[in-house]
């Protein structure tokens, strides 16, 4: 087929950059007969005796001495290496499924004995592989607390019906790669919706992890974030996100092949938009300008194309993926009929079966609740972004783009919505609470913790005494070290009741910690002083790298993160002009 029907159209193509020219992997289109086995990845060393194709889906079993080189700043051949990975449209439609079902659980209405059948079909793991985990997000002052839920789509081809899905045979008994990682972060109050998609050839450290079936002990290395998963599980993934991002992972929920196409097209399918005509051959897709609605193969065609979309990039391709999202939930919230019992039924079979989670959600009634808590969320406050991220050398791989990574991972660490729309409530919030202390400084007890270390770092020893003395020093006696072991990314202060916000004011004052850092929360019975991992040394919190103390307006996701809200009904896709029919 030709990719575009004019001499114009054949000439651009052949003047415009490739994917190859750019770094990026061609060989995501699986299942042709001149492909061979991906290169750079070993196959298992265990056996994974009564476990069988579940080792395999987790990622257990070693890598050769192209899969990761140990040590700090280490970088390894597979981190570099333009590696073949399957299509990134597949990835994104298992996790698109992965959000489906939660949907289905949440509405099926199914019988308390059928529910005890479908707890049997779902593969449980654990939460977190590293020896550091970070504590848990503090309750707001109503007591409810925010939750992070990382949704990871493998690559396993364990099975036949993986390996029809997903092609590429000869990769059918290798460790899978994690090729989509997208945090879905709920807030506090269930009133907005953040998801944040990370680049699958993100370069970052991927800390010590242990595999809890066989000890096998995987040290830390630098990589390519998808490979993560092939230490020892998802729970290295989780681990890693937790080091690069400084967000506490509540829960897991990962998904394979098998199962996925019925389940994106339950909704009866997705209308899509596009500016030009397009026509993707190793996609597939082919559309006319304007909206249409996809489903089955043709909407994977859709999540497939890269080369139709923006530059021809995984980055660009990301943001058609979003629009495809949005406009499916859109679709479920709206009405979208599901209400064949045996459709219901098949529906719900195949979404536990191709789910792997966390112990912590690890029954159908706990995903029925969990499904119940994402219904609440308007779609107008569901916003979808792309960690910021740049080049790295050679263009093979990217970074965290320095400033607007780091905001972006804030915002949701102080269950901040991307979206911008959180600033007012914040400003109505702290008009209310009284700004002078409730009683003199020596009055009010303060305690203080260590929370230093991170999933690289131990933590600083006598950290929270230091700070405590430091606060005495400046009248407040009644400050005192808790030796509670606490693990955080961000230093916060915290206080039980509205009165004391003075209070806790007055501290943060004393030591220089910016106003955004104090919080109101229930789950602490008196001012309490969390030292996290980024004041490490000194009496004094650090300035900021912005100057000042770190108050400038960053309420929303910078534009670098190309965020796009739920309600976003006019968004069209950006057609490369060198597909275009």
């Amino acid at each position: 087929m030709r990719q575009n029907d004019t001499d114009g159209g054949r000439e651009a193509q052949r003047s415009a950059p490739t994917a190859a020219d750019r770094g990026w992997d061609e060989s995501l289109y699986e299942g042709h007969p001149d492909q061979g086995p991906r290169h750079g990845n070993a196959s298992p060393s265990g056996t994974g005796e009564g476990r069988g194709n579940r080792r395999r889906q987790r990622g257990a079993g070693g890598r050769d001495a192209a899969g990761g080189t140990s040590g700090k700043g280490g970088e390894s051949a597979a981190a570099v290496s333009r590696a073949k990975r399957p299509s990134r449209g597949r990835r994104v439609l298992r996790w698109s499924a992965a959000v489906l079902a939660l949907l289905i659980l949440g509405t099926a209405g199914a019988g308390y004995l059928y529910y005890q059948h479908l707890n049997g079909n779902l593969s449980k793991d654990e939460l977190n592989l590293g020896d550091n985990k970070l504590h848990r997000s503090d309750p707001n002052a109503a007591g409810q607390t925010p939750m992070n839920i990382l949704l990871l789509g493998s690559d396993s081809r364990s099975s036949k019906e993986n390996v029809r899905l997903g092609g590429s045979r000869a990769d059918r008994d290798r460790p899978p790669l994690a090729d989509v990682q997208m945090l879905l972060h709920v807030s506090a109050d269930r009133s907005n919706m953040s998801v944040l998609s990370v680049p699958r050839d993100t370069r970052t450290t991927i800390p010590k992890c242990t595999d809890p079936d066989d000890g096998k002990v995987y040290p830390e290395t630098t990589d390519r974030i998808n490979a993560s998963l092939q230490h020892g599980g998802p729970g290295c993934t989780v681990a890693t996100w937790e080091e690069m991002t400084g967000i506490p992972i509540d829960h897991f929920m990962m998904i394979d092949f098998s199962g996925v196409v019925s389940m994106a097209d339950a909704v009866g399918g997705v209308p899509v938009c596009v500016d030009k005509n397009v026509h993707d051959p190793k996609s597939k897709l082919k559309l006319k300008k304007g909206k249409s609605v996809v489903k089955g193969e043709q909407a994977l065609h859709w999540l497939r194309t890269r080369h139709g979309f923006g530059d021809g990039t995984d980055i660009g391709r990301a943001k058609a993926q979003h629009m495809y999202m949005n406009s499916m939930v859109r679709q479920l919230k709206a009405g979208t009929k599901l209400s064949d019992p045996g459709k219901m039924r098949g529906l719900a079979e195949a979404a536990t079966k191709a789910l792997t989670v966390d112990k912590g959600i690890g029954s159908v009634k706990k995903l029925y609740d969990l499904g119940n808590d994402l219904k609440r969320v308007p779609t107008k406050r569901i916003t979808m972004a792309t960690m910021p991220w740049e080049y790295g050398a050679g263009g093979s791989y990217v970074l965290p783009k320095k400033g607007d990574s780091e905001q972006i991972f804030s915002l949701i660490r102080h269950d901040v919505a991307l979206d911008g729309k959180d600033k007012k409530k914040a400003e109505a919030s702290k008009s209310a609470q009284p700004t002078e202390p409730s009683q003199p400084k020596a009055e009010i007890p303060v305690s203080v913790m260590n929370g230093t270390g991170t999933a690289l770092q131990q933590p600083v020893s006598g950290r929270a005494s230091v700070v405590a003395g430091a606060l005495a020093r400046e009248g407040f006696s009644q400050a005192t070290a808790d030796q509670t072991p606490q693990s955080r990314a961000d230093t916060t202060i915290t206080y039980p009741r509205e009165e004391q916000r003075g209070d806790a004011l007055a501290v943060a004052k004393a030591l220089g910690v910016p106003e955004r850092l104090v919080k109101h929360s229930t789950g602490v019975q008196r001012v309490t002083l969390i030292v996290g991992a980024d004041w490490r040394e000194g009496t004094a919190y650090p300035k900021s790298d912005k100057g000042g103390d770190g108050e400038k307006d960053d309420q929303k996701a910078p534009d670098s993160a190309d965020a796009l809200r739920g309600d976003e009904k006019k968004a069209c896709m950006e057609v490369n002009p060198a597909y275009t029919w």
